[in-house]
């Protein structure tokens, strides 16, 4: 089946769900293709930051986020010793309505999204639909080539495709879009565990041994684990076998070690190769990557999510005119780009930072922590935590709804 529409978004994640709805609030004509047949999908990114909690009150959607389960950080915290902790990030010094960062699991968000989309007349939403190829002519990307939910192909014609599929998108590999790779120490695995009443519902807390540390999200009714250890050892890990996962797990963090039977298996850790780069540049004409696909970040400091949203908002900012005039220049697509290149480049930085300064010294045994400047810093002056937490929570520039995509509140409708 063939078709046309005005603007084609590759994948249905966060950067490509706020796009179509910001899109279609613009009376634009934009179909999202989403290649799984729903969103549940574990081990995502899961935090919305405050900038990004202001963003969906902005939309009008601030009510029924809010009434989806969702535990909340308060804080960022590194422990010293046993009863004590340092906080690194204090989320209520934030001067602004959500202080705090919300968890939630991905796919709640993005079925909020989408029944949001479904409420805008040129908003469509095709999953089980996956992208194999772009569609080019007169040296210019035109559309896409799919494959729908029967195994049926099929042609989307576009004057815009937006690249929002991911780390390993298909769409800027066949641009052929050079991606600047950085070296990163770490990779990471994810896993759940029972959470105990007496566990701590507002805070991150990373768990520091000899050689790898973990980091602990408290969700509604879990423990999200992030495991953390040398960058190649995947095979060596799994080689171990599961009963020796489980005293790593439990050497690491004693309190947990009544849980970790319900690990039942390798196949319940799930691997994530950590990777950071970014395009240098994030466009060919009718075609815009953003998201991981233009600049894929690190798991430290939770921020992917943030920025995959930002982006989509400044490219319906900067787009949407242009959009319903039928022609989008290339001034005009690397004008995304000069838009959000410098809050790209100073995270990245600051994970490399972070990657060298704080997690590779652990990795190797030479530090079980932050740095003691540091350190001191935060004994002496508290208020230094406000530093991180708004590098984090709000970032460098953080984007608002543009006036056409803004809404009054939508009251949470409850079945009686």
């Amino acid at each position: 089946m063939d078709g046309h529409t005005t603007c084609v978004v590759v994948g249905g994640g966060p950067a490509g769900m706020v796009l179509g709805l910001l899109l279609a609030r613009a009376g634009v004509d934009v179909t999202v293709l989403e290649k799984h047949g729903d969103f549940l999908r574990d081990f995502r990114g899961d935090t919305v930051h405050p900038s990004t909690l202001q963003l969906l009150d902005e939309l009008g959607l601030g009510e029924r986020f809010a009434a989806l389960p969702q535990s909340r950080l308060d804080e960022v915290a590194f422990p010293l010793a046993p009863g004590r902790q340092i906080v690194v990030a204090d989320f209520r010094r934030l001067k602004t309505r959500y202080p705090y960062v919300a968890m939630v699991p991905q796919w709640d968000l993005l079925n909020l999204l989408a029944e949001a989309g479904a409420a805008e007349p040129s908003f469509t939403l095709r999953m089980r639909t996956e992208v194999t190829e772009l569609i080019r002519s007169d040296g210019r990307v035109r559309g896409v080539r799919y494959r729908g939910p029967d195994g049926e192909t099929g042609e989307l014609r576009a004057e815009l495709t937006v690249a929002c599929d991911g780390r390993w998108s298909l769409a800027r590999d066949q641009a052929r879009l050079p991606v600047r790779e950085f070296p990163v120490p770490i990779d990471a695995w994810w896993f759940r565990l029972p959470r105990d009443p007496h566990d701590d519902p507002a805070g991150l807390t990373p768990r520091v041994g000899p050689g790898r540390f973990a980091v602990v999200i408290p969700r509604e009714g879990y423990l999200q684990i992030a495991y953390i250890a040398r960058k190649g050892s995947d095979a060596r890990l799994r080689a171990r076998g599961i009963e020796q996962f489980r005293r790593d797990i439990a050497e690491l963090a004693p309190g947990f070690a009544d849980r970790v039977g319900a690990i039942a298996s390798m196949d319940d850790v799930k691997h994530l190769d950590v990777r950071l780069n970014r395009l240098d540049r994030w466009h060919v004409p009718g075609l815009l990557c953003l998201g991981d696909a233009a600049h894929a970040m690190s798991p430290i400091g939770g921020v992917g999510i943030n920025l995959a949203v930002q982006d989509a908002v400044a490219a319906a900012t900067l787009l949407a005119e242009p959009l319903r005039r039928g022609t989008v220049t290339d001034a005009e697509l690397a004008g995304v780009r000069a838009r959000r290149l410098l809050p790209t480049i100073l995270v990245q930085r600051l994970q490399r930072l972070m990657h060298r300064g704080l997690v590779a010294p652990i990795l190797d045994r030479r530090r079980a922590g932050p740095p003691r400047p540091i350190l001191a810093l935060l004994r002496r002056f508290p208020f230094a935590s406000l530093g991180p937490a708004y590098l984090i929570g709000i970032g460098v520039r953080p984007e608002h709804a543009p006036p056409f995509a803004r809404r009054p509140p939508t009251p949470v409708v409850v079945d009686e």
